[in-house]
């Protein structure tokens, strides 16, 4: 995993164990996930599937969301940065990935209900803001990189930027919305288009 597309550090509440243990509470996590879905998740069925201890796992996650999180994070591989040298054609790549990936593997399914549980749980809500955070800087780097180039005016915000993107592609996964190629391009034509540096 490079640097760019490190997950956020997590705010563990005590050491590890070990690393089996850890696998092991991951594991389950994700077959519970996949097999009842978010209504049968529960840290106390984790427990019992991973053979380890509730205070065990409440040490080393702050709650619910925060597993979930690490359980996309061990289903999701890392999403390429392209680099074609054109801000839309970047941004097209590299949400289309994201999209396919969300739409067509378990971790769609995971990240979703880990912002399920944000709307109703705070501590859920503060690993979602962290996590918003990471991903922002790290699409913002897409945008950065554009302005370097002279493609982006200088005035632009590359982080006002990638809200406009993460909101995008957000916003399909809640909804199960997966646009085709031509709609994806369109919108983030657009996106791109309004951070446009001005031609003479």
């Amino acid at each position: 995993m490079s640097s760019s597309q490190r997950k956020p550090a997590r705010r563990s509440t005590g050491a590890r164990r070990s690393a089996e243990a850890e696998e092991a509470i991951l594991q389950a996590a994700g077959e519970i996930l996949q097999e009842a879905g978010y209504a049968g998740f529960s840290i106390e069925a984790v427990a019992r599937r991973a053979k380890a201890g509730k205070p065990t796992i409440y040490r080393w996650w702050r709650g619910k969301a925060d597993l979930l999180l690490d359980a996309y994070h061990r289903q999701k591989p890392e999403i390429p940065v392209p680099d074609t040298g054109n801000l839309e054609e970047d941004l097209t790549v590299f949400v289309g990935t994201l999209l396919e990936h969300w739409r067509t593997t378990p971790s769609g399914n995971i990240f979703r209900s880990v912002l399920a549980e944000a709307q109703n749980d705070e501590a859920a809500a503060e690993a979602v803001r962290d996590y918003a955070l990471d991903r922002r800087d790290h699409i913002a780097g897409i945008v950065k990189r554009a302005r370097d180039r002279g493609e982006v005016a200088s005035d632009t915000d590359p982080h006002a930027v990638a809200e406009l993107v993460i909101s995008f592609a957000w916003t399909q996964l809640i909804t199960h919305r997966w646009p085709g190629e031509a709609e994806l391009r369109a919108i983030l034509r657009l996106i791109a288009r309004g951070a446009k540096a001005e031609r003479a």
